[in-house]
């Protein structure tokens, strides 16, 4: 997997996420609870890959091209929100992943997923719907939870992918 991919992968993730966050599933989640938490998947493959550093870069470039295009695709409000969430989420997974990546396998993707979805969700729900006729608490709290079952999920993709990609640098796993 390329820097290149990574960005490209992690714009369309958070690009299709804020317009299927539109749309609710129940009255606990929306589209978007199942479409973004791959994006924890590419920041946790690109981490293993590359390293931290690299992984930052990637963080930040899916940062600005995602935000610029969902204030084309979704509404400015959610694009700023969602925007914020990604940036201190997505930076906390790289941090925790890197902080985990020497004990067990899964304990660094699912340890950094846990804890920015939890950064992701609040950030996101609060500033994307608070102060509007939307129920966010209640989205979030399904969102969230929704996020717990789909990092745990994504440890098969993880899992599989992770035994054949070689790190590019030295990671020490």
């Amino acid at each position: 997997m390329g820097i290149v991919f990574a960005i490209a992968a992690m714009t369309v993730i958070v690009a299709v996420s804020n317009v299927a966050v539109q749309y609710p599933l129940s009255d606990w989640w929306t589209w978007g609870t199942l479409t973004y938490p791959v994006a924890f998947l590419v920041t946790d493959l690109t981490n293993r890959t590359f390293g931290a550093a690299k992984t930052r870069l990637v963080v930040y470039a899916g940062f600005a091209c995602a935000v610029a295009l969902s204030i084309w695709l979704a509404t400015p409000r959610i694009a700023l929100a969602s925007g914020t969430a990604f940036l201190v989420a997505q930076l906390c997974d790289v941090h925790v992943f890197d902080r985990l990546r020497h004990r067990s396998w899964w304990q660094a993707p699912l340890g950094s997923s846990a804890i920015a979805a939890i950064l992701d969700t609040t950030l996101f729900f609060s500033l994307a719907f608070a102060l509007t006729p939307v129920p966010w608490v209640t989205l979030a709290i399904g969102d969230v939870f929704a996020k717990f079952a789909m990092a745990a999920i994504m440890l098969i993709p993880y899992g599989v992918l992770r035994a054949r990609i070689r790190p590019a640098v030295a990671t020490g796993e």
